[in-house]
């Protein structure tokens, strides 16, 4: 009785080395883009002054290196930026928020946080990230009463619910 499975088995391997190699491929791509706009911006920015949007960029491709000093200086300028509305501020001041917040700087983040807030009351993301910085200061009815706002703002946000949902099986005892 002559068996498929011989073939079976290589064409199963096959199919997982192509996708393999596509997944190496897509990153190596992903990677090289990422590596091609840092490149970019790093020489622009050091022979002229660069818009807000230029440093943020910047900045947040720092923050993804988990280069935090240079990502908060970065922001720090982007802020700082002639070209700067106001309006357009938020994601930078809740990005320089997440810089510090990693560097365990929560007073510093959450005052971020806040610059942000005071921009877009309606920040939901400004809102999850100073309610995870109370939480790490274990201020936990201040970080409760923040995701309950994020909710009322976006009620089916799921970062806000899982974290008021935690806190609140923490701290409420069950009847």
């Amino acid at each position: 009785m002559d068996t498929p499975s011989p073939l079976i088995y290589i064409s199963f391997l096959l199919l997982l080395l192509a996708f393999a190699g596509w997944s190496v491929v897509r990153q190596i791509l992903k990677t090289r883009k990422v590596e091609l706009a840092l490149a970019k911006l790093q020489s622009k920015l050091t022979k002229e002054a660069g818009s807000a949007q230029e440093y943020y960029e910047l900045g947040s491709i720092y923050l993804d290196k988990k280069i935090f000093s240079q990502a908060i200086m970065l922001f720090q300028k982007a802020l700082k930026a002639e070209d700067l509305q106001e309006s357009e501020s938020a994601p930078i001041y809740n990005a320089l928020g997440f810089a510090y917040f990693a560097q365990e700087q929560y007073d510093l983040a959450i005052r971020q946080y806040k610059e942000a807030l005071k921009i877009d009351p309606n920040y939901v993301t400004a809102l999850n990230n100073i309610g995870h910085a109370y939480e790490r200061k274990q201020l936990a009815s201040q970080a409760l009463e923040v995701y309950e706002q994020a909710l009322a703002i976006e009620p089916q946000n799921a970062t806000s619910k899982r974290r008021a949902e935690s806190l609140r099986k923490r701290f409420v005892p069950s009847a």
